[in-house]
């Protein structure tokens, strides 16, 4: 070979490489080899960015020095949006580190982050022996003309360890961020209905809920006793919130059709009036049952919420006076056992990942009907192993917390709390239409349905959880789920009830990137400590020797090609 040839493949090879890099700017592609797919965008996820036309910018504010965990979560979010990007040029996107500048520079930046309902994160990091503290802003800024959103890329801890945390918000992350574009884009926002009339729920009880999806629902009240129709292409939700009355039969013909069409509907039904204070006047109070008047739609259906009520040794705590001081009343938190908490037994996106949700005097639901009826059936929520539950009549009194309980006596398993209904009902009035009935519908027009089109209902046995606290006297309401007593909300009751409402009004299936199941494969940290010296060895040594074993094969392979020419 001679000299100038050398020097021609030289450039040619250097000039391939810079060809390869400048092409890797303006095409990305890669072979995603993990088990559980978890660089693929899902789907549903793919068809729906591809149909934004017009620039989503995201701004992400994870630049800056982190914690190992931390650069994970930024690199992730950074691969998400470069995804995006890919499947729909039109999303561009930035880091920055949001607190550059001088000292009046950031103060100004983090009082205009608290405006827009940025709440930092602090951190201690360990550099040898000193530690130090750092605020960090995990938030993505979503533009999509002149509307603006918010994302929080980190999950709440909620007792977990940080590393599980941060593999939770690495999970999310395709949902959270996709969900968000979906809810800038959408021209017309989803209707959420809540039933009224029948004793239901009232407004300032759903206050708080109401206006944390007003960004991206439209939610009001509505007299199911005024309609002689609901549309599903008027109402994409109806929520059923707690009827204390019992709803009538021209109201449920309404409904049913209104499920036969293809509408949507979240049940919470609550068969006893009972709370603490009828408990806390009466030494033993027997509740009173509720007359709403649904068993016989449900049972059609295909559930039952059993007349009984759940009790759970994994439950929130409620005070009790257990002495005086200076006059003062002395009181102690004692677990009250019909206040379960209740943790998901399914990777359903509705309830996957989220903390245990709050529920107070639940029954349980049990499905009915033939095993193949079309209806798929579906446990989202049940209370934890050592449950019971009392059959009414039953007896509620204080003075079951003056005893340890005996947990064998709470021996009856998971009970189902919430569940999810999907496919094709049967109507409740097939064969039962009456001659008011037929009259109504040709009045308007339309003609009964005797099965439903593919649809989807949630029977839930409480509304509290879903309820805020209400001070007249100051106006103000309180979070989600707030417990006055240990001073914090439950946040899983508010992922609940989001959740659920976005999956029932989910036409795209974005949800289905909120089941995704990435596996946490953590160090063996018995192993990383006493076998750290052998490991450090095998990656320092290791390398040095292929790479010399490849170098004196190539020797070799030269020497001899050379010495036989």
């Amino acid at each position: 070979m001679t000299k100038g040839t050398y020097i021609i493949r030289t450039l040619l090879v250097v000039a391939v490489i810079i060809l390869i890099n400048i092409a890797s700017n303006f095409f990305h592609t890669f072979i995603d080899l993990t088990e559980d797919k978890r660089f693929t965008l899902s789907d549903s996820t793919v068809n729906f960015i591809e149909d934004v036309d017009d620039i989503i910018y995201v701004r992400v504010l994870l630049e800056g020095e982190f914690p190992a965990g931390f650069k994970r979560l930024r690199a992730a979010t950074l691969d998400r949006l470069q995804q995006f990007a890919d499947v729909n040029p039109r999303l561009e996107y930035k880091f920055e580190n949001p607190l550059t500048g001088s000292n009046e520079e950031i103060r100004q930046k983090q009082e205009q982050y608290k405006s827009m309902g940025m709440a930092p994160t602090s951190l201690t990091i360990a550099d040898g022996e000193e530690r130090t503290r750092k605020i960090v802003y995990p938030y993505a800024v979503i533009n999509y003309g002149s509307r603006q959103t918010l994302v929080n890329l980190l999950e709440p801890q909620g007792g977990l360890d940080q590393e599980t945390a941060l593999n939770n918000s690495i999970n999310l992350l395709e949902f959270k961020i996709a969900n968000a574009i979906q809810k800038l884009t959408n021209e017309e926002l989803p209707n959420v209905v809540f039933s009224t009339g029948h004793g239901e729920t009232p407004d300032f009880q759903t206050a708080r809920l109401e206006r944390d999806l007003s960004s991206y629902f439209d939610t009001g009240r509505l007299n199911l006793d005024s309609l002689v129709q609901l549309r599903p292409e008027d109402v994409d939700l109806l929520i059923v919130p707690a009827p204390q009355t019992a709803i009538p039969v021209k109201t449920q013909f309404v409904i049913d059709q209104y499920i036969m069409n293809g509408g949507r509907v979240i049940w919470m039904v609550e068969n006893f009036q009972v709370n603490l204070d009828s408990i806390n006047n009466n030494n033993l109070y027997v509740p009173k049952p509720v007359e709403h008047g649904l068993d016989d739609l449900l049972f059609k259906y295909g559930v039952r919420v059993t007349k009984n009520l759940v009790m759970d040794l994994q439950c929130a705590p409620i005070p009790q006076v257990v002495g005086a001081s200076g006059g003062k009343a002395q009181t102690q938190l004692f677990p009250w056992y019909y206040h379960p908490l209740s943790a998901s037994l399914s990777d359903n996106p509705i309830v996957k990942s989220i903390d245990r949700v709050l529920f107070k005097f639940p029954s349980s639901i049990e499905f009915v009907g033939r095993e193949n009826d079309g209806i798929k059936k579906e446990v989202l929520l049940a209370t934890s192993e050592n449950s019971r539950y009392q059959i009414y009549p039953m007896r509620l009194t204080f003075e079951i917390l003056r005893i340890d309980p005996d947990p064998d006596q709470f021996d009856k398993g998971p009970q189902p709390v919430a569940v999810l209904l999907e496919g094709e009902f049967e109507s409740f009035f097939k064969n039962r239409v009456t001659a008011e009935n037929e009259k109504i519908l040709q009045e308007i027009g339309a003609s009964f349905r005797e099965k439903s089109v593919s649809t989807k209902q949630i029977v839930i046995s409480d509304a509290d959880f879903m309820k805020n606290k209400y001070d007249p006297n100051s106006d103000r309401i309180s979070p989600i789920a707030y417990s006055d007593w240990e001073k914090k909300a439950y946040a899983g009751n508010k992922s609940l009830i989001v959740n659920a409402i976005e999956y029932m009004c989910d036409d795209f299936g974005l949800l289905e990137a909120r089941s995704k199941d990435f596996k946490l494969r953590l160090l063996d940290k018995v192993k990383t400590r006493t076998e750290k010296t052998k490991w450090q060895t095998i990656n320092l040594v290791m390398p040095l020797i292929i790479l010399w074993l490849f170098a004196f094969l190539f020797y070799l392979w030269r020497k001899r090609k050379y010495a036989s020419s």
